[in-house]
């Protein structure tokens, strides 16, 4: 080891850390730990006084021993009395160690805030940076609330050095984003903006990130801010590598001042100002150029940098959303980077295209790489870029190409990861129903989502595509033979099994014609999946049976078999037992007319007009929603979860259901095909027969709830002298919930 004399440094230290390194086992390394720490606090504590040598380097031990993992309970007194001590060194080494180990609420942190005012007092810059750095690193309430009013003074001083400028700078921000309501606001405000002026790029730079921070939370006190970084921003953009030699980073002149200037101009709407508006797309274009320049380096550093000022310029673009060709062209150099072999280029540029999408200038453009983004979306090794990819396809969704994304979305989801299994299946729904060509379609598109990943179809899902079928009378029987046909698979998900009992017990009699789906064979392939199902779904099923006893007469003697075997009259479920005594019941003593209207065909769901659209301007403004994308953002405002409903307070007029997948889109004239059943505004409607509403609705009773009798009485109404007593109690049966408050939950 070489030596070390006491003026350069400090024997000692050196000594106890090559001893550290040469220890053969954990348990020397602990033991010469021990020695030492014991040493340090005998010297500590000993009758002679310690010269600020030896105390910079036993605390300098400590810090180090720290470093290591272990505990230090001392010597912080010591440490505070260096920053007492004249020499920068020892003064360094003190504020190191308060930075490192002294906790925020310490009790010294009043004796450290008397050293650190004596520091910003004496006006050396050493000192006054050393004192700076550790209010940055502790940034403590206390410390705040002692320095948060002196520190923008000396920010501003006409007479403060450069460095001390940027460590002020940073320490006010350190301060503000920890204790934002003890630094006020006042007269240096508008001094501060000038400091983007300044001929010294460092200061430039930790006054940008201070201004950003600033102006989020108080942007109109920082507004002149825009022409300032606008103008810096300019003179940087059109300079070459070597007129900033100093701040030049392989050939890219100020990349991190750079950045951070087109980030705070994202704080602001464009500039108003012809001049500054004209100048700033300049210096956008002028990036967008420089982007298609051959490389200067090979080395992976410039190109870092060089992108990073172009994805920070584009999200500028993005956010501005009123330079058609500056879109289309920030859309088409990101469409070359969607090819580019660095993984995170083409995760960025995934990204910053799926905001593209959402614009009406750039949306055609972002839609010519179509194929690019599904190819990646089928070979892309990392998933989260075939998430971006997903996200993008969805994004780009429109009429025009929403059969093929739908399609290349379902065969992704056969072998997606299942961490992005369930939000691809929303997307799919979403798109399915907003841009769907016919009802047809939509239906074999749901039906094939619960086929390939059953398991993440929410109950949403299901529940919107019975809604949609009931309000569509020209898909009802094409519905009623596709799900008989899905239903004859060997393997059958139970969400499908749902569909298939609810939609054949209220359709099935449109296809009953065919004698390969003759009612008898409905009944069979219904039953033969009752045994694999959950109780909720065999009580859906059951409510399926007593609706083929009326559409299907021929098939009352075998429906009431069922009803009356142990298994469903002694099931250990309640609600499946009072279920089955209750249909058992009504199917042997009601007369046919009391069966057709107990068991009528569900009505249609209201239609109603998107409400969520106001919503959507109030919360992001109007002017950033676009009438392509309008439908589009409010499915992904209430993406996850599902509105509460206003429930109705009587039978007669059915209540408005909550929009269950959240696309509540106003329709488009002669285009669209999504009925918006639900909305939270209430209409009149025109009234429903008597009962109408109890149809079928205990099919949709929900795992959890109490269950519900069957109120024949209520279902018979409009006749109270034939009334049927519920099987089983003399007492009035309870009346049966909504159908719409049932589909609510």
């Amino acid at each position: 080891m070489p030596a070390v004399s006491k003026g350069d440094g400090m024997r000692g230290l050196a000594v106890f850390i090559s001893d550290i390194r040469n220890c053969k086992s954990k348990e020397a390394e602990i033991k010469r730990i021990n020695k030492e720490l014991a040493n340090i606090r005998s010297k500590f504590k000993g009758d002679k006084a310690l010269d600020g040598y030896s105390k910079k380097k036993y605390v300098c031990k400590l810090l180090f021993i720290f470093l290591l993992g272990h505990d230090i309970d001392f010597g912080h007194m010591e440490a505070v009395n260096l920053l007492s001590s004249n020499k920068y060194t020892e003064k360094q080494i003190g504020y190191l160690f308060i930075s490192v180990l002294v906790n925020s609420n310490s009790e010294l942190i009043r004796l450290i805030n008397n050293a650190i005012k004596n520091d910003l007092a004496s006006r050396n810059p050493i000192f006054m940076c050393l004192a700076l750095h550790c209010i940055a690193n502790v940034g403590s309430r206390e410390m705040a609330e002692a320095f948060a009013s002196e520190i923008p003074k000396i920010l501003v001083a006409g007479d403060t050095m450069d460095s001390v400028k940027q460590s002020a700078a940073l320490c006010l921000l350190r301060l503000y984003k920890t204790s934002p309501d003890l630094v006020p606001m006042g007269e240096w405000t508008s001094r501060v903006v000038h400091l983007l002026n300044d001929q010294h790029l460092g200061v430039v730079t930790a006054a940008t990130s201070l201004i950003t921070c600033l102006s989020k939370k108080n942007p109109d006190e920082f507004k002149t801010c825009v022409s300032l970084a606008v103008s810096r921003l300019s003179r940087i953009v059109s300079s070459a590598s070597t007129d900033l030699q100093d701040y030049t980073y392989y050939f890219v002149p100020a990349p991190w001042l750079s950045v951070k200037l087109l980030r705070l101009l994202q704080c602001y709407p464009p500039p108003e100002d012809t001049a500054v508006k004209g100048r700033l797309i300049e210096c956008m274009e002028t990036i967008l150029n420089k982007a298609q320049e051959p490389p200067k380096s090979k080395k992976v550093q410039h190109s870092n940098a060089k992108n990073a000022i172009l994805f920070e310029a584009i999200s500028l673009i993005i956010h501005y959303d009123s330079e058609p060709n500056l879109l289309v062209r920030a859309c088409n150099q990101l469409g070359q980077f969607l090819q580019h072999r660095e993984t995170n280029l083409r995760y960025l540029a995934l990204e910053s295209m799926c905001l593209l999408a959402g614009s009406e200038f750039s949306h055609e453009a972002v839609k010519t790489h179509i194929e690019t983004v599904i190819n990646a979306l089928k070979t892309e090794r990392d998933v989260s870029v075939r998430q971006r990819a997903a996200d993008l396809l969805y994004a780009m969704c429109d009429r025009t190409n929403a059969p093929q994304i739908v399609a290349e979305m379902l065969s992704y989801l056969e072998t997606a990861d299942y961490s992005i299994r369930e939000e691809i299946v929303l997307k799919v729904a979403i798109l399915a129903e907003k841009y769907a060509v016919d009802y047809t379609w939509y239906v074999d598109t749901i039906l094939n989502l619960i086929r390939i990943a059953g398991d993440y179809v929410s109950e949403e899902v299901w529940y919107r595509v019975i809604q949609i079928v009931i309000n569509r009378d020209d898909v009802q029987g094409y519905a009623a033979k596709t799900v008989f046909e899905a239903l004859q698979a060997p393997a059958c998900h139970e969400n499908m099994v749902k569909v298939g009992g609810y939609i054949l017990g209220e359709f099935g009699n449109l296809i009953a014609g065919d004698p390969r789906s003759s009612p008898l064979v409905q009944f069979n392939l219904l039953h033969s999946k009752f045994h694999l199902c959950s109780v909720p779904t065999r009580a859906l099923l059951l409510s399926s049976y007593i609706k083929f006893v009326n559409l299907f007469p021929e098939t009352k003697t075998t429906i009431q078999d069922v009803l009356r075997s142990d298994s469903q009259l002694r099931n250990s479920d309640v609600e499946l037992q009072q279920r089955a005594v209750e249909y058992l019941k009504l199917s042997s003593i009601a007369s046919t007319d009391v069966l057709a209207t107990v068991l009528e065909e569900m009505p249609p769901f209201p239609e109603r007009e998107s409400s969520i659209l106001a919503k959507l301007k109030k919360k992001k403004g109007p002017s950033t929603v676009t009438d392509m994308e309008e439908g589009k953002k409010e499915q992904t405002e209430v993406n996850g979860g599902v509105e509460p409903a206003v429930n109705a307070s009587t039978v007669s007029t059915p209540s408005p259901s909550a929009d269950l997948l959240g696309l509540k889109s106003t329709p488009a004239s002669g285009g669209s095909l999504l009925v918006d059943v639900f909305s939270d505004a209430v209409s009149a409607t025109g009234a429903l027969a008597p009962g109408s509403e109890d149809n079928f609705s205990r099919s949709l009773d929900l795992p959890g709830e109490s269950p519900a009798s069957l109120l024949v009485d209520a279902a018979l109404g409009a006749d109270a002298d034939t009334a049927v007593p519920a099987a089983g109690s003399e007492d009035p049966a309870l009346p049966v919930p909504d159908a719409d408050d049932l589909l609510n939950k």
